[in-house]
């Protein structure tokens, strides 16, 4: 019998890719989940053992699962988040885990500047109002001459900041690494997070969560930052606290809060969704034909090397 890979990202569940489909070329069988569906706990018990391979998404993978996993060597995820997956335990167990690392920058970046230009120019609710028979004209902001902070300088902020120089903005960054961007001194510089805060007028946030697992914005942060701040996250829901973000968000102290991100997804208490100062998008940051192709090949390749080796 054919070794097992389980293949559950919605991206590739609802439509096979061929670079995961190759992998039968080299003997394994794959397993999918529902198609385009986040697999639940009691279907990734169902479908998980007897797996020695996992091309993964962002489901969460509980400590139940991963002992239900026996057999299972590695799990290739196709991003870099590894906060769905219980690390130490699956190091414990042994279990390799890979990242698909950089697949999926350009796409997000991408969609930050969308959602950027989204909050600036009130484009969702101009829409709105447009079909609802209305011709609603908010007064927009311009990004050429605005200061954004930039939380986070990997793969995904680098890519944003060079973006958001372009368009004529200064960008005052964090990232413990402080890494060369190449960018001129005269629009970048990096900062202490309160730094950021308290000067921007923009903040989009491109880090992982504190290692203590705390919200980076909390309240205090929240209401020290300008007023009218425009607020965006591509990277993790939990960074921010969602109530006081709620709070924050009625007194008009942030003035838009743009999010590729939930917890969970898709969410289920609605009152941060569909909040008038919000502008959603449903985790669609890396999901571009170009991103999705890019992650699909590195994870099955990642796969291959770890079950091969």
């Amino acid at each position: 019998m054919n070794q097992r890979i389980l293949v559950t990202p919605r991206s590739l569940t609802a439509e096979p890719h061929p670079d995961v489909e190759r992998l039968k070329d080299s003997g394994f069988e794959i397993v999918y989940s529902t198609p385009g569906a986040m697999p639940t706990e009691d279907e990734l018990l169902s479908l998980v053992p007897g797996c020695v391979g996992w091309l993964a998404g962002v489901e969460p993978v509980t400590p139940k699962i991963v002992e239900a996993a026996s057999n299972l060597k590695v799990i290739s995820r196709n991003g870099v988040g590894v906060d769905n997956l219980p690390v130490e335990i699956l190091q414990q167990r042994g279990v390799k885990i890979m990242i698909a690392e950089g697949a999926n920058s350009m796409g997000v970046a991408e969609l930050t500047i969308g959602l950027l230009f989204s909050a600036m120019r009130a484009i969702p609710a101009a829409d709105a109002g447009i079909k609802a028979g209305g011709w609603p004209r908010t007064r927009g902001l311009e990004i050429h001459g605005r200061t954004v902070g930039i939380i986070g300088c990997g793969a995904i902020g680098r890519e944003v900041a060079r973006m958001v120089v372009a368009l004529g903005a200064k960008v005052i960054a964090y990232d413990p690494m402080r890494p060369n961007l190449d960018l001129p001194g005269a629009s970048f510089s990096y900062a202490e997070i309160d730094e950021i805060i308290a000067e921007a007028e923009v903040v989009s946030l491109h880090c992982p969560m504190p290692r203590d697992g705390s919200a980076l914005f909390t309240r205090e942060r929240l209401f020290a930052a300008k007023p009218g701040l425009v607020l965006i996250n591509t990277a993790r829901a939990r960074l921010i606290d969602e109530e006081a973000l709620l709070e924050a968000l009625d007194a008009g102290q942030i003035a838009c809060y743009a999010t590729d991100v939930f917890e969970p997804e898709p969410p289920v208490d609605l009152r941060l969704a569909t909040n008038r100062r919000v502008i959603a998008t449903s985790h669609i940051g890396g999901f571009t034909a170009e991103s999705v192709d890019r992650a699909t090949k590195i994870a099955a390749n990642n796969l291959l090397a770890a079950l091969q080796a």
